[in-house]
């Protein structure tokens, strides 16, 4: 059994916004909905995993001293999808002016103590997104920070989304275990962040269409660290997600990943 440590897939939906003269307008609904409940589902299906699941603004938010190290510490394996390097890089309480004063503000780099748990034999999930590697004009921003020490790909310089109407098919390579996923009746995935292959990891799956990395695994120290470049949720999963091999296809990621 793997405790999940699950970070990303939540949004927070406001509108419709109604303007009914020059200058007043209202906001008339807000909903938040969590797009990673099909990763969560898929992800506990087998009954042999258990799941946090993990707002982006939570993560940044409600953390206090010690709370990552303690996450750090009893999860086996943390995935981050939809996650931007602001939010390793700041903290609220850099932007609380009652805080500020002589004493110095500073807390333990969040980035830091990943590679540290990475290394120590915490496995982590790095998952694609408009906000995963370099992202929607480079706000991602992985690649800018340490998290690129963690990859078992290379981030862009430039932004990285690579999208279509038609979508894009996934194609095993030689270390898939095919029989377990096949992936003949996968649903074309409307897009993906664009990445360059470390000498040391191994490409386990690739975009049919152009060749691209789709799924990549490394190991670094004790860990190992799995990427897939695109968005287990919508909208790029959105045809992904009701695919009968959904469940199968994260559940041997996870195995990827726990394997001796």
């Amino acid at each position: 059994m793997a405790k999940i440590y699950y970070v990303g897939d939540w949004a927070v939906l406001t509108g419709p916004v109604f303007a009914e003269t020059p200058f007043h307008y209202s906001h008339k609904g807000l909903d938040i909905f969590n797009y990673g409940i099909w990763l969560k589902e898929a992800l506990e299906s087998s009954g042999e995993h258990q799941v946090e699941s993990v707002s982006a603004w939570d993560f940044y938010n409600k953390l206090g001293p010690g709370d990552y190290e303690k996450i750090l510490a009893d999860y086996d394996i943390i995935v981050f999808s939809d996650v931007d390097a602001k939010l390793f890089q700041l903290s609220p309480a850099f932007f609380d002016r009652q805080r500020f004063g002589e004493k110095p503000l500073t807390f333990p780099d969040r980035i830091r103590l990943s590679i540290e748990a990475l290394q120590g034999g915490t496995h982590f999930m790095f998952l694609g997104g408009w906000y995963s590697f370099t992202g929607e004009m480079g706000k991602g921003g992985w690649g800018r920070t340490r998290i690129k020490e963690m990859l078992p790909v290379s981030c862009l310089e430039i932004e990285d989304l690579v999208e279509s109407t038609e979508g894009f098919h996934l194609e095993a390579l030689g270390n898939w275990d095919s029989e377990r996923t096949a992936l003949v009746d996968c649903p074309p995935i409307l897009g993906y962040n664009l990445v360059k292959r470390k000498p040391d990891a191994d490409v386990l799956l690739r975009f049919k269409e152009t060749g691209d990395p789709a799924l990549a695994l490394a190991t670094f120290g004790k860990g190992r660290s799995l990427a897939f470049m695109s968005d287990p949720a919508p909208h790029w999963g959105l045809n992904f997600v009701y695919w009968k091999g959904y469940q199968n296809f994260w559940l041997h990621c996870v195995d990827l990943l726990l394997k001796d």
